[in-house]
């Protein structure tokens, strides 16, 4: 076994163990200091509340009727309060893979869904950095299919390949918010990559991000990462605060913002700051850049700004844009600062064409109404 896979085993191993434990009884180390709105806790038992290990409330940007996912949901305390806000239109998916943790939420589902009226919270067992794998039904076949040999591993790969392409746990594009509340530090930081793609995956265009998490001022250094006390109690899994908005970016995830920052530290440890955080963020359209003779213009109140994409907008400036870049400047997040202007030419008839010019180039006014283009 590496060295990078032993370091990854034994900070699993070290959460798997922290967190059933904390299933059990109440670990005041793996919180912070969280306000939620009263009326929505209401519902929950005593159980859930007593074991609320987070450091933000992602919940606060649920939308009524949205399909929301938690990953690494825990005892369910978000998962409940998103159904409640979400209402009985909506519908809220937790996944967690601590046997413990997920007993204590399906516990006490059917006694909110009592307590509210109606039932839209479900808890699914996975690893929220392979939310296509179904290990339930993976286990089914393990059932049938006993592992004895180098080739029945083989053969258990395949099978695993197949259900995520086939029967995958999580869909694609199925998700309109996904949240997270202090876990994907938890994670092995190999795995991380894995986490991000897959938290991009489930997103349907347009859909939304809330993640609150443990970042730190400077890098961890590894000493500190092999530590396996630190790592499951939600500090030496961090990442900078730049590399956590960098690993959303990397996955095609926009209009990023910090929503919240704690102006105390979580935790000290070496001079290094451990602070909670609350991102937000959205999912953009794919596909080419197609010409549509679309032009926007950037209210202010900066001088300049660059988008996403890498698009500079100069304040009151006409920049001819692609069709997709418009809809994407046009729609949240960015709509309130982004005024769409008619084409100075007529909608193009036929198949539009793709172009490809400079993302920073800046059109003037007579390039765009001649046309101009963009990306």
């Amino acid at each position: 076994m590496s060295a990078e896979d032993c370091a990854a085993t034994n900070s699993e191993e070290a959460v798997r163990m922290r967190y059933t434990e904390a299933a059990g009884r109440r670990e005041a180390s793996l919180c912070c200091p969280v306000s939620y709105e009263p009326q929505l806790l209401e519902a929950l038992p005593g159980s859930v509340l007593e074991r609320d290990y987070g450091c933000g409330d992602p919940s606060r940007f649920v939308r009524k009727g949205d399909s929301v996912l938690d990953l690494g949901s825990g005892a369910g305390k978000i998962c409940f309060i998103a159904g409640q806000i979400a209402g009985p239109e909506g519908r809220v998916i937790g996944v967690d893979e601590n046997p413990a943790m997920l007993q204590l939420a399906r516990d006490a589902a059917p006694i909110v869904a009592d307590r509210v009226g109606y039932s839209n919270v479900s808890f699914l067992r996975g690893r929220i950095q392979d939310l296509a794998l179904d290990p339930d039904q993976l286990d089914k076949w393990l059932d049938a299919h006993p592992v004895t040999t180098a080739e029945d591993v083989w053969l258990l790969e395949r099978e695993a390949e197949r259900l995520r392409r086939e029967e995958p746990l999580i869909a694609d594009g199925s998700v309109d918010l996904v949240v997270s509340n202090c876990v994907l530090n938890l994670i092995a930081e190999f795995r991380k990559p894995a986490l991000f793609s897959e938290l991009s995956r489930v997103l349907r265009p347009g859909g939304r991000f809330a993640i609150s998490d443990i970042t730190s001022d400077a890098p961890v250094p590894a000493h500190l990462k092999a530590d396996p006390e630190l790592w499951s109690g939600c500090v030496s899994g961090a990442l900078t605060e730049r590399d956590l908005l960098t690993a959303f970016e990397d996955v095609g995830l926009l209009g990023l913002r910090i929503e919240h920052r704690s102006e105390e530290p979580f935790a000290v440890v070496e001079g290094i700051d451990f602070r909670s955080v609350t991102i937000t963020g959205w999912k953009g359209e794919s596909g080419p850049c197609l010409e549509a003779n679309q032009e926007v213009v950037y209210r202010g109140p900066w001088r300049r700004v660059e988008d996403d994409d890498g698009h500079v907008l100069i304040r009151g400036e006409r920049v001819a844009v692609c069709a997709k870049t418009s809809r994407s400047l046009t729609s949240e997040p960015y709509a309130a600062d982004i005024i769409p202007v008619s084409p100075g030419t007529s909608a193009l008839e036929g198949p539009s064409e793709a172009i490809d010019v400079e993302p920073t180039d800046a059109f003037r006014l007579q390039e765009t109404k001649a046309g101009g283009g963009c990306c």
